[in-house]
This record gives structure tokens, sequence and C-alpha cells, in this order.
């Protein structure tokens, strides 16, 4: 191996251990009966099924609405598909509470929206719903980033055959953009999941720490830290735990759709 193949291998080594090492280093300090004493509290199975309900619901909005996008933004050049990945970009660089201070300026009862949506009686902040439009906006842009580059892919030449044998433009791209691009959208939809699961800092200030109400899993480990530090270990590794199941299940579906 050339001498700037060595160098490489060792700085992705590094880079590599420095990843894995935390996350090794909080898993190996969690013994198994932490683990069983705080998966058995009704806080964490009140924060696991609130984070499991609300990243599920966050997901759907995602994959009905960004799904779209993508394609779009895929299909567009020049200063019009710039714009737009940059405005999906810009929550991906914000900090979480610059983003949970815009929800609220938004959605708060003194926000932009807030007099108007009063006036119908509807109110988001320090609610289920607002841990949801937390989680969508923090986890859309994986998703629509990552869908967008699948669609990139997809030979519009494909499309053009679809529709000479008859099939309407949208039967055109259910039944063949869709699944061409299907390992794509299952990778970015993993990753919109997962990071929708570990939402803090716009969750938050948005929705609050409201135990069975908005208190979701990464603030029931907020909450534990003040309480017990081993506490909050074992549920940060069973989120990780969590958070894994839900990367390892769509890369599965993923592979299925590529093998197909």
């Amino acid at each position: 191996m050339s001498t700037p193949g060595r160098t490489g291998t060792v700085a992705g080594l590094f880079l590599l251990a420095v990843l894995v090492l935390p996350v090794a280093g909080l898993v190996g300090s969690t013994s198994p009966g932490d683990l069983w004493a705080a998966a058995g509290t009704a806080s964490f199975r009140e924060a696991l099924t609130l984070s499991i309900r609300t990243s599920a619901a966050a997901m759907a909005v995602i994959a009905l609405l960004g799904t779209p996008l993508a394609w779009l933004l895929s299909r567009r050049q020049g200063p019009v598909r710039r714009l737009g990945l940059t405005l999906v970009e810009v929550p991906v660089v914000l900090p979480p509470a610059v983003l949970g201070i815009a929800l609220l300026q938004t959605f708060g009862r003194a926000g932009t929206l807030g007099p108007a949506m009063g006036a119908l009686g509807v109110g988001i902040p320090f609610t289920e719903g607002a841990v949801v439009l937390a989680q969508v906006l923090v986890g859309a842009p994986l998703h629509v980033l990552a869908a967008t580059a699948a669609f990139d892919a997809v030979d519009d030449d494909l499309l053009l055959v679809a529709r000479t044998l008859g099939a309407s433009r949208l039967r055109a791209w259910w039944t063949v953009a869709l699944p061409a691009a299907a390992p794509g959208l299952a990778s970015g939809a993993a990753m919109a999941w997962a990071r929708a699961l570990g939402e803090f800092g716009a969750t938050l200030m948005f929705a609050g720490n409201l135990p069975g109400t908005t208190q979701t899993l990464p603030l029931a480990i907020y909450s534990a830290m003040e309480r017990d530090m081993a506490e909050a270990r074992a549920v940060s590794v069973l989120l990780l735990g969590v958070a894994v199941a839900v990367l390892l299940g769509a890369r599965a579906l993923g592979g299925v759709s590529r093998a197909r």
C-alpha cells in the first residue's frame, strides 16, 4: 500500500474510533441490571410510547410531503433547484434552540400565526402536535436530500417508455420512478426517523418536557440526569437500541427493494 493510502487508512480509522468510542463507552458503562430497571419504569414506557407514536406520525408527514418535493427538485435545474435545496438544508445547519424559537415565533400564542390559530381554537405549543412538528422540521431535510439524490438517478427514458405504453404520468411515476429510487428513499427515511427519535432542543423549547404529554425519550434522559446518572445512561442505551433498530429495519427494506 502506498504512503498516501496508508495515511488515508489511518486517518479514516482514527475518525471511526472517534465516532464509535463514545457509544462503546456508554454501552460498556451500563449494566444489564440498570437497563432492566430503567425499562421497567413508568416514565420510560410513557416516553417510549410517545416517541414511537410521534416519530411515526412525523415520518408519515415527511414521506407524504417530502417525497413529491424531492421528485420536483430532482427534475429542476439551475437557480430553482439550488434555491429549493438551500431552503431544505437550512434546518440542518441551524441549532435546535434556534429552530425551537422559530417554531414558537410562528405558531406560539403571540407568534405570527398564533392569533389566527387561536381564533379557530387551535393551539399547538406544548402539545403532542408540537412534538410531531418539531420532529418533522429536523427530520424532513434528511429525507428530502436523500430522496432527491435517489430520484436524480432515475432515467427519464424509463418514464417515457411507460408513458408510450399507456401509463399516465402519475402511474409512470408510481410504477417506475418510485421503485427505482426505493433504496435511496428507504435510506433517507431511516435517517429522518432516527433524527426525529433523537430530537431534543426544538422539542424542549416548543413542546416542553411534560411527562406523559410531550416528554420523549431524549427529554426523559434530560430529566433522569437530575435524579440518577445511572438511569440516564440506561435510558440513553435503550434509545440507542431503538434508533439502531429503526436504521437497520429501513435499510433492510431498502435492500429488499434493491433485490427486486
